[in-house]
């Protein structure tokens, strides 16, 4: 699964192409429930074109920056969405080494699950992967998520959120090995 980058190798034949982007601030940036820093300032833009999408995002990770790179392809039937891609987590500093993973997705009306399996370039090298179910009610939420492999650890993380005059606004609690945290966000996608 050696460096499964660059994701940009897929000829889409479609006749509507959208592009987005994003800014955002959180008060603390947790991925998966793990803190990256203490608070955080993002932006990315992403490509959509029928169910293939492609983006780069970044955030704030105080010594440097991260930089995601992704790709997926999202098949819909009815209320059932299924979805494949993959997804590199790059930094500059020093913060961490890269990752890269293979991602798969289903979606059923409230209901969400994900699993991921990937490779981080760390010391030896070690292989994880990771598995998250995710229940939506109107704007409130509610995630479990779970290591595997080389890595361990899990996460509840409850929400809310709501769109206020363009802004995207959130709150969540998060609680990992004892650890809780209070989360405030902010956004704009244009």
């Amino acid at each position: 699964m050696k460096k499964l980058i660059p994701l940009c190798l897929l000829s889409v034949s479609v006749s509507a192409v959208e592009l987005s982007g994003n800014v955002g601030y959180a008060t603390e940036y947790h991925y998966r429930g793990i803190l990256q820093n203490s608070e955080s300032f993002s932006a990315g833009v992403d490509l959509d074109a029928g169910g293939f999408n492609m983006g780069v995002w970044t955030a704030d990770v105080g010594d440097g920056a991260e930089v995601d790179v992704y790709s997926s392809y999202t098949w819909e039937v009815g209320d059932l969405a299924v979805s494949a891609g993959m997804t590199g987590y790059y930094y500059t500093g020093d913060f961490d080494e890269t990752y890269e993973e293979v991602n798969l997705g289903l979606d059923y009306k409230f209901l969400s699950v994900e699993h991921s399996m990937g490779t981080w370039d760390g010391e030896e090298g070690m292989d994880y992967d990771f598995t998250a179910i995710t229940t939506n009610y109107e704007a409130f939420y509610a995630t479990y998520g779970i290591f595997g492999k080389e890595f361990s650890g899990d996460y509840v993380e409850v929400g809310y959120g709501t769109t206020f005059k363009g802004i995207d606004m959130g709150v969540a609690y998060i609680t990992t090995d004892g650890s809780d945290s209070f989360i405030a966000t902010l956004g704009r996608v244009f």
